[in-house]
């Protein structure tokens, strides 16, 4: 007997396969038991006639609570009405385990309840349609750079110095020395562009920020990238390039996921390149044409974000921020030195900042004076400082944040469902 997965019953119309899951809902009519299953793949409607199965099938049928696990053979057929297009007429049911009362039913459930069940609350469609769609975007990144001869060269999680500034750092005991969880791979990065020309790293990277908001996690996933002979404007159209690429695939790939989720895609499609660029300056001119009391020199806050990407229909790139906020690897502007070589993806919708990245200081003076001026410690970037002694050339580098990327193309109100189990403030249960 074949094993199949919902997804691919397509397949099998006609023929009698196996399918292994969980059971999603019941219903019955008296002399018909309606089970819908679910295989992590999809969802599926098996339909049990009691005449035409054995009492014994009939019974455990009968028997089984939301979210037993079984394994269901039967008659795969064509049923546009049914979920997925296809149903299943049962001839056998084998039970691997009745389960006790579930404690997440087809009914509303508020939000607190679902985050303490997070175990249980992936197996909901919704849930399960986003991390699917998450993994599409994680692979279609992969895919993007290995089509352009980038090397996944992965960076250390745990560091001795800080990355984004010190005021975010996870500090743990490294056998009695102080030693930090990874802001970001991005020092490291640039150490193995330099052997390897393009790389790439994946992992998760931590910031211990006071922020409970729908765009933060406290753990999260970055695709970083950097590479050798890049300056800023070939870095933005690296990224802009990536990430058209992504929401193709996802458009291509994700289509039932998206219709789960209820996503308006006229506003994926929607996207084109090359993505809008403006500059810091023209930004602020933009807060301030919309009421913002916005001095120049501040960061943008997140309803800042908002209102800039209102102004577009696609990702926009604001570039070359003041220096004085941005980190101290960041290349001045030669033209203009009161801002850097820096820009900033933000996403429609008010999704806010999906990527960070720019132009590094290729300089050896300039980049410890501004080590000093920042106040770091010295003795951790001696092997940093190294890459600007031994063949030191122009680079530039990103970060994007998977979380938020899931979220604006899922069309999610808060990050917390766009990874299966965020760390938060307060929170980091189950």
């Amino acid at each position: 007997m074949q094993t199949a997965l919902i997804k691919n019953l397509a397949r099998y119309a006609g023929s009698e396969v196996t399918v292994q899951g969980w059971l999603y809902n019941k219903r019955s009519s008296g002399k018909i038991i309606f089970l819908i299953v679910r295989d992590g793949s999809g969802l599926v409607q098996c339909v049990l006639v009691k005449k035409e199965v054995s009492e014994d099938v009939w019974a455990s049928a009968s028997r089984l609570t939301q979210e037993s696990s079984l394994k269901i053979t039967g008659l795969v057929r064509e049923e546009p009405r049914s979920v997925g297009g296809y149903e299943i007429q049962v001839t056998g049911l084998e039970v691997v385990q009745i389960a006790e009362e579930y404690p997440i039913t087809h009914k509303e459930h508020g939000v607190d309840f679902l985050a303490e069940h997070r175990h249980l609350w992936i197996r909901t469609p919704r849930q399960t349609a986003i991390l699917r769609v998450r993994s599409e975007i994680e692979h279609a990144f992969r895919d993007f750079f290995y089509q352009r001869d980038f090397v996944l060269a992965d960076a250390p999680i745990i560091t001795p110095a800080a990355c984004e500034g010190t005021t975010t750092l996870f500090e743990i005991d490294y056998h009695g020395d102080k030693a930090f969880l990874s802001q970001s791979g991005q020092l490291y990065n640039e150490a193995t562009a330099l052997a390897l020309g393009r790389i790439y790293c994946f992992g998760p990277t931590f910031r211990a920020e006071k922020s409970k908001t729908r765009r933060h996690l406290l753990e999260f996933w970055m695709i970083e990238a950097e590479m050798a002979y890049f300056d800023i404007d070939d870095n933005m159209r690296l990224q802009e390039e990536m990430v058209y690429y992504v929401i193709q695939r996802v458009l291509e790939r994700c289509s039932a996921e998206l219709k789960v989720l209820e996503r308006d895609v006229e506003k994926l499609k929607s996207i084109q390149l090359p993505f809008p660029r403006i500059s810091y300056t023209e930004a602020v001119e933009i807060l301030r044409k919309a009421g913002e009391d916005f001095t120049w020199g501040d960061d943008f806050g997140a309803p800042h974000e908002t209102i800039i990407s209102n102004h577009f229909n696609a990702p926009v790139f604001v570039h070359r921020y003041p220096t004085a906020i941005k980190a101290f690897y960041m290349k001045p502007d030669p033209e203009n030195p009161a801002v850097v070589l820096g820009a900033d993806l933000l996403a429609p919708e008010g999704y806010g900042e999906v990527i960070g990245g720019g132009q590094r200081i290729d300089d050896l003076k300039l980049l410890e004076q501004r080590i000093a001026e920042h106040k770091l410690p010295p003795e951790a970037f001696q092997w940093y400082l190294d890459l600007r002694r031994y063949g030191s050339v122009p680079h530039s580098g990103f970060g994007l944040g998977i979380e938020r990327t899931v979220a604006w193309i899922c069309g999610l109100e808060h990050i917390r469902e766009a990874i299966p189990f965020p760390r938060m403030l307060h929170k980091m249960y189950p």
